[in-house]
């Protein structure tokens, strides 16, 4: 499932059960536990921030998990996604947390393996735990979503953190742009929930939040980019252009970030940065999410936060 398929309240339960459960483990409070679960870890991808995290919410919640890579599987002797699924489904895996290069994928795992399936990042179609994050981070810092600008800056076209983070945001009342050049813009962006602006001073004009996008020069086409440095003179979030955004503007990245090109160190590391915060509450989101899959209930979500130990 991914942000689109969402109810506003569902996201809402999300993120007071996240906030909810960093509060617990900063304070040294217990947290529920998922003790007698196992779950995949199941990243076709390259990753740092989601992986670990996703390692960290688990250990928190005393889930066990299990590790897989495709290079090290049965995958590599030509094994189809669909009978890996079905093996860890009779291995007798609870859960899977699932990276993948195709969007689509996690529907697809999702429709054999018969258990909670989390969408760790599917090509260019969601990234929901992120965005839950990036949301969180947002409230932290403004109180609130609704009514909020936030302006997605650079590569739309590849980035399925785009995608989450529009239909999260706009869904909780904030306005949603989309900065950057054409070439790096969806063909189909009039289907998703926000405006198109090909100026960065215009596109980031009173923004409340600016969303920087990394250059995925992995998934782009020959010829999409003239050349790096004229993507940066045009569209870099730094000093000079965060001038044109609201004067407590907060810069987010969802990393890995490109010095130099997306930001500058000004915008990346300055007091309007919550780029670190991003990462630290990626773990309390998939925490939330983990623990909302696995429980199913509710009630069971508010019998836990309420009980203090």
């Amino acid at each position: 499932m991914g942000i689109r398929h969402l109810e506003r309240d569902q996201i809402e339960e999300l993120l007071e059960l996240s906030a909810d459960f960093k509060l617990r483990v900063i304070e040294g409070r217990s947290v529920p536990k998922l003790d007698k679960e196992v779950v995949g870890m199941l990243f076709f991808e390259n990753s740092t921030r989601t992986r670990v995290s996703f390692e960290q919410a688990a250990h928190y919640l005393g889930l066990k998990t299990a590790n897989f890579s495709s290079s090290g599987s049965s995958m590599s002797k030509g094994e189809t996604l669909k009978d890996t699924i079905l093996t860890l489904r009779y291995e007798r895996l609870n859960g899977l947390v699932m990276r993948h290069r195709m969007s689509g994928s996690a529907n697809l795992a999702a429709r054999h393996f018969g258990g909670p399936v989390l969408n760790a990042g599917d090509g260019q179609h969601e990234h929901p735990t992120q965005a839950l994050g990036d949301a969180l981070t947002i409230i932290e810092r403004k109180g609130d979503l609704d009514g909020l600008v936030v302006s997605i800056v650079g590569d739309v076209e590849h980035s399925r953190v785009a995608r989450s983070n529009a239909w999260l945001l706009s869904k909780m009342g904030a306005e949603v742009r989309f900065v950057g050049p054409r070439t790096l813009m969806p063909q189909n962006t009039g289907l998703l929930p926000g405006k198109e602006f090909h100026d960065l001073a215009t596109g980031i004009d009173g923004a409340d939040v600016i969303i920087c996008l990394r250059l995925q020069k992995e998934r782009m086409a020959e010829g999409v980019l003239s050349s790096i440095g004229e993507y940066a003179s045009m569209y870099q979030v730094n000093r000079e252009s965060l001038k044109y955004a609201a004067e407590d503007c907060l810069v987010m990245h969802p990393g890995p970030l490109n010095r130099g090109i997306e930001v500058d160190d000004v915008a990346a590391d300055g007091e309007q940065s919550a780029i670190t915060a991003q990462i630290e509450n990626g773990i309390f989101v998939r925490m939330a999410s983990l623990y909302w899959c696995f429980t199913g209930s509710d009630d069971k979500v508010e019998k836990k936060k309420g009980k203090k130990k």
